[in-house]
């Protein structure tokens, strides 16, 4: 699944072979009827899934392979004339058109006639509330049972009751997939699961360090290629292997200044999600101006690294309560600015995704507060994260130039 954009990875082939094994491997339980699968959302308890024996598919990441496919336009409309509004998530409206009209791009790239069918499906409101109408959605339409943790947002500090809530919400739900579950709960192997997760986090929270080496040797469009495994692999040991052998690459590039972008001038943080179906285009646009985006907020948010195995579920709660879509206006901006800094971006560009309000930061006046405060350029880009309709590249091209022409006037 993996695509060649900006650096070139000999990672990329292992990338690939991996993501395909995941795949097959979901295909071939499928096909079994063990009743082994179940869905997830990104943000959510994977690791507790795992540790009872479930093979774990995440409809998000499938929306996104129809963005970067470029199919989601085709299915979105199944999922309008249900009654889902044009204005909500394009990663929901996507996926369930998808599976209305029988189609998932799994199909062409792995011969998957269908996507894996669940045995429960367990989300985590933490990153937004679409999550759970998408899967209860499912629920009504397979006839399955949902799970759901509903974690408070808009928070300065993690404050101790609140922690205590979302953790005994993480019991409950290990309690309702006791009867579901392929292997009985056990605590060691909770621990065993979440000791491999936060090896694979900390593992990915290097590979993206190594972009603050100049000039950076991978870019935020690597990036989001390359998060694949930290997404569906998480909690195994075929992830924390694949981020080693990535970093020793990339470390290994940095060494010998391999730029990402040839002839490396402009650094820029991007904050939002990632335009799937023109990562291509825009790499290719970032770079014939030497412009390289060295770090992203929603590459960081995968860094879990809180998770400690001694005490599962209170480190649980609070690892996806830390991740940056649950924390306050005030928390984001700082944690924006001081992530700018450390990667040395001269300048930084808010994706306004408009259907993906929860992941979008530049509507309550935070990109203006950050250019009065910080005296960074800064940039609001238009677009969607699968809704091709709400982006416009020529215009886009137009204004990453006045913005870059401000990069230089700060660099002068």
């Amino acid at each position: 699944m993996a695509e060649k954009i900006g650096a070139q990875l000999e990672s990329g082939e292992r990338l690939k072979a991996l993501m395909a094994m995941y795949f097959l491997d979901l295909k071939a339980s499928d096909e079994d009827a063990r009743g082994e699968v179940a869905w997830c959302s990104s943000v959510g308890p994977a690791e507790l899934l795992r540790s009872m024996g479930f093979k774990v598919f995440f409809p998000e990441n499938h929306a996104a392979l129809l963005g970067a496919s470029r199919t989601a336009a085709q299915t979105m409309p199944k999922a309008h004339a249900l009654g889902f509004s044009q204005d909500i998530c394009s990663y929901l409206t996507s996926d369930i058109g998808a599976f209305c009209s029988g189609f998932t791009p799994l199909t062409k790239a792995l011969g998957m006639e269908r996507v894996p069918r669940p045995s429960v499906l367990v989300y985590n409101t933490s990153q937004c509330r679409e999550v759970k109408d998408w899967f209860e959605w499912y629920g009504r339409a397979l006839g399955v049972p949902v799970l759901g943790i509903h974690s408070p947002v808009e928070l300065d500090t993690l404050l101790p009751e609140v922690v205590a809530d979302v953790a005994a919400q993480f019991q409950r739900v290990r309690d309702g997939l006791a009867p579901l579950a392929p292997s009985p709960f056990s605590p060691g192997a909770l621990e065993e699961v979440m000791a491999l997760s936060r090896e694979a986090s900390l593992l990915w929270s290097r590979c993206l360090e190594v972009s603050a080496r100049k000039p950076a040797p991978w870019t935020f469009f690597d990036h989001t290629i390359h998060m694949a495994p930290i997404v569906v692999l998480r909690g195994t040991r075929q992830a924390v292997d694949y981020y080693a052998g990535l970093l020793a690459e990339l470390e290994t590039h940095a060494a010998e200044s391999r730029a990402a972008v040839p002839g490396e001038r402009f650094r820029v943080y991007w904050d939002g999600m990632p335009i799937w179906g023109q990562l291509r285009a825009l790499s290719e646009l970032f770079s014939g101006y030497g412009a390289a985006l060295v770090a992203s907020t929603y590459c960081n948010s995968w860094i879990l690294e809180d998770q400690d195995p001694e005490d599962s579920w209170t480190s649980m709660a609070r690892t996806y309560l830390a991740t940056f879509i649950c924390r306050s206006e005030a928390y984001k901006e700082a944690y924006i600015v001081r992530k700018a800094r450390e990667f040395g971006a001269g300048g930084l560009i808010f994706h306004d995704s408009k259907t993906c309000p929860h992941n979008s930061n530049s509507r309550y006046g935070m990109p203006q507060r950050i250019k009065e405060s910080q005296g960074l350029p800064v940039l609001v880009m238009e677009g969607d994260l699968n809704d091709p309709r709400c982006f416009s590249f020529e215009e886009s091209r137009v204004r990453l130039e006045v913005f870059l022409e401000q990069l230089e006037e700060a660099r002068k």
